[in-house]
């Protein structure tokens, strides 16, 4: 008899676009940590939470972001934790965030995940991307805008 496989960790990821002069991506670093590359917001989904209020929580902790919208769900990606090989379900959305959104900004993570207290440098860049992003989490860009593909290939 097979072993039963462990349920995927449930998660969320945001794709925060600010059109501005073009459209742009919130995107972020850890400070002090390069390896981690660069990423969007993303994290878990607390029992009970509804996958939109998660997004918006994620955002507003990784980024300090309290003004995104979401516009819609984009994908659900199946796919292993980089490092741990863990399976994790993650719901991919498009978020809206306003205009007059600063181009850049340091944010000291809150809430009670695995990154709080870490310190961020959140910053938008222009869409397509011309690299992508750590653990391929700009895959999705294209559903929210084909032209948002990132350029450098290797994208579904």
């Amino acid at each position: 008899m097979p072993l039963p496989r462990p349920r995927p960790r449930i998660r969320v990821a945001a794709y925060v676009i600010r059109h501005h002069t073009v459209p742009e991506l919130l995107v972020f670093d850890h400070i002090g940590i390069p390896e981690a590359g660069t990423q969007v917001p993303a994290g878990g989904v607390r029992p009970g939470e509804a996958a939109e209020e998660a997004v918006l929580r994620e955002v507003a902790e990784e980024t300090g972001l309290p003004t995104a919208a979401v516009v819609r769900r984009l994908a659900v990606e199946d796919k292993p934790h980089p490092d741990t090989g863990q399976p994790r379900r993650t719901t991919f959305f498009h978020l809206q965030a306003p205009a007059d959104t600063a181009d850049a900004w340091t944010h000291h993570v809150t809430g009670d995940g695995g990154d709080a207290g870490l310190a961020f440098a959140c910053r938008f860049r222009p869409l397509p991307l011309v690299q992508p992003l750590a653990d391929e989490q700009d895959a999705w860009l294209g559903r929210a805008d084909p032209r948002w593909t990132t350029t450098s290939g290797g994208n579904r």
